[in-house]
């Protein structure tokens, strides 16, 4: 009997791409996170004693682990001209080079953009720095300075508070931005043949998300306030108290759940007073029934308020701490959380890219590499003999550590 043969899997969308990697910290490791997930094969070259989130401490202690799986690594001495010949070698077999080093280290080892085009002229260089060419590109940018002298940390915090936003968004936005250059770049050398430099930059991706309150002046000519000051665009966008000393946030934000929740939580008062008819006229009397709702929400548990938001479709979330994610049922039931063996033993959940392609979430085809783990498997690549490796590896031009 003939046998169907079941469909085989499709590849991913950059397979047969060859990304090398030049980077560190977060904005440019997670650039590489993103084209590996996608499916590129990405090369991270690593100093000898390694890229240096592998050994931070306290809250930078998750980077290394967060941002480098599916990646191979290479430890190799590039202030020796041997160590940089090696890496030059693997830039001539690479479409894309990515690096986020400080201004001007490319460029001290021979691999600028400028350095490298013309031996090199289909390769797309992306570069991933605090600011853009102008009057601040000499300065140095981290995610909080970028954050304070962009407006988000002053739109984030209360009143003269400037407060930086929780997590280091915008290092990983500025290195998404350097993905859809390089996706934009890979195609338009599709057609030309020709590839281009790149740039994104951590003070520009900041400017690019505070846009929307910039536009606000510019349309009503008045500053923004600070968002936990600012006027509100809904009437009930709170966070209130449970009866068992925990929170949980509700919005509403219709009419028509306004008129669910009052029907839902036997309100009808509220409802029928024509003075609360519609948002609008809710929310300059928020003070008159804001009290109500406290003392009503406060009566309830966190889990039996949350049971009753959902079965009438508001809006709502509990407060979650970061590692209370790793219990969250709708990550463990949807495959968002990729098996990772850590740096420091055992094995964890990190999530993955929230991206769903034809029906499949990104997987973890490379664990988390050891420093220099495939550098003889990519040193025999490029025709060095086992004995001209185990060379390399005795002079301390490579570092090999398997983990």
């Amino acid at each position: 009997m003939h046998k169907t043969q079941e469909p085989a899997t499709p590849p991913l969308p950059l397979s047969g791409i060859r990304v090398v990697e030049f980077c560190h910290m977060v904005m440019g490791p997670t650039c590489g996170m993103i084209l590996g997930d996608l499916g590129a094969e990405v090369i991270k070259i690593e100093p000898l004693k390694g890229d240096t989130t592998r050994r931070l401490k306290r809250q930078g202690a998750g980077f290394f682990a967060t941002y480098n799986r599916n990646k191979k690594s290479i430890s190799v001495d590039l202030a020796s001209a041997t160590g940089r010949k090696i890496a030059s070698q693997l830039i001539a077999t690479a479409d894309v080079l990515i690096e986020n080093l400080r201004p001007g280290g490319m460029a001290a080892m021979g691999f600028a953009y400028a350095q490298l085009k013309a031996d090199h002229p289909g390769l797309i260089y992306c570069s991933l720095k605090g600011f853009l060419p102008g009057p601040y590109a000499h300065r140095k940018a981290l995610d909080e300075v970028v954050q304070m002298m962009g407006g988000l940390a002053y739109m984030t915090g209360p009143s003269g508070r400037p407060l930086r936003a929780g997590a280091s968004v915008i290092d990983i936005m500025g290195g998404m931005y350097g993905v859809i250059g390089i996706q934009a770049a890979l195609r338009e050398r599709e057609q030309s043949g020709r590839g281009q430099e790149v740039a994104a930059a951590l003070f520009e991706t900041t400017v690019h998300a505070v846009a929307q309150h910039m536009a606000q002046f510019a349309v009503t000519n008045e500053p923004p306030l600070p968002m936990p000051d600012g006027f509100r665009a809904w009437s009930v966008y709170d966070i209130f108290n449970t009866a068992d000393n925990d929170q949980i946030f509700i919005g509403v934000v219709s009419d028509t759940q306004w008129q669910i929740f009052c029907e839902a939580f036997d309100k009808p008062q509220l409802l029928a007073n024509p003075a609360y008819a519609t948002n609008a006229e809710r929310y300059h009397l928020r003070s008159q029934f804001m009290p109500e709702l406290v003392a009503l929400f406060g009566r309830y548990s966190k889990a039996d308020l949350m049971e009753e938001c959902e079965r009438i479709g508001l809006p709502f979330a509990p407060i979650t701490k970061p590692h209370e994610l790793y219990d969250d049922p709708h990550l463990q039931a949807t495959g968002a959380l990729l098996d990772l063996h850590m740096p420091g033993g055992g094995r964890v959940g990190i999530p993955g890219l929230p991206l769903q392609m034809d029906g499949r979430r990104t997987t973890v085809r490379h664990d988390l590499p050891a420093a220099g783990q495939h550098g003889p498997e990519l040193a025999r690549e490029l025709g060095l003999s086992t004995a001209e490796i185990e060379q390399l590896i005795a002079d301390g031009i490579l570092r090999v550590d398997l983990g």
